[in-house]
């Protein structure tokens, strides 16, 4: 019976960005870190390729501006391995770059794309 559940739903877990946003603050960043974990996982476990969570967090620890590009740009391949068209690439990666608001603005944009895809596929990891 959870069998039959668990292939019902997204692999991925959709995740609300002002959840992100407030638990981060909350915990001095590291509920951030967990998220990059879990988001690098969940999308390592579903297609099979990408860096994983373990390399992802490190990769957020020691070159942390490299982790925008990497997970736009994962993201975008989910969305081109089902042939669909990709809202994200590595280049929104770039609103990093813009102070203030440009995390923020990746951040969103990122997750609502990321969102979008586990809530129209309930296919099983490869």
């Amino acid at each position: 019976m959870a069998a039959a559940a668990t292939a019902a739903s997204p692999f991925g877990k959709p995740r609300k960005v002002l959840v992100i946003v407030l638990l981060s603050i909350v915990t001095i960043g590291i509920y951030g870190l967990v998220w990059v974990y879990k988001t690098f996982e969940e999308m390592k476990q579903y297609s099979g390729k990408g860096v994983g969570g373990w390399v992802g967090l490190i990769l957020d620890l020691v070159i942390s501006i490299v982790v925008p590009f990497l997970m736009s740009s994962e993201v975008g391949n989910l969305y081109k391995a089902d042939a669909k068209a990709s809202p994200v690439s590595g280049f929104t990666g770039l609103w990093i770059l813009l102070p203030l608001i440009g995390g923020l603005v990746w951040l969103c944009k990122t997750q609502w794309a990321l969102n979008s895809f586990w809530e129209s596929t309930s296919a099983t990891p490869a």
